[in-house]
């Protein structure tokens, strides 16, 4: 079993920071893309960043600039740096993984979320 926990959501006020954190365990062989989204209630989950198991990254056009994607592969863990943060930027905050683990003689990979942190950013 696989499983993402998410963590570092909160209130700020508009113009701070926050930074998401989303941990990895279980019978892991491989963490291969990952990425953050967010939904507000009534609209679709968006993707706000990505970033591919060799670093590459990319933002939302509406992030780009001022949030940060980034990976620690020895913690199986990814994060999200949010600075200058709106009103707008408010939502629940899930992150995604292709996890690589190993399925009897094979190897299977599946896409995990996590549960879901709330980010609520204040004017």
């Amino acid at each position: 079993q696989v499983q993402l926990v998410e963590s570092g959501g909160g209130l700020v006020q508009a113009g701070g920071s926050l930074r998401l954190s989303c941990a990895a365990s279980g019978s892991i062989f491989r963490l291969n893309d990952m990425g953050w989204y967010r939904q507000v209630p009534g609209k679709q989950r968006e993707l706000v960043a990505a970033i591919t198991s060799g670093g590459s990254t990319n933002y939302a056009d509406s992030v780009k600039g001022r949030f940060t994607i980034s990976r620690d592969n020895a913690k199986n863990t990814q994060y999200l740096q949010t600075n200058g943060l709106k009103p707008e930027d408010t939502a629940v905050y899930y992150c995604k993984a292709a996890v690589t683990y190993r399925r009897g003689p094979t190897y299977v990979t599946e896409d995990y979320w996590g549960q879901g942190t709330q980010v609520t950013v204040s004017s």
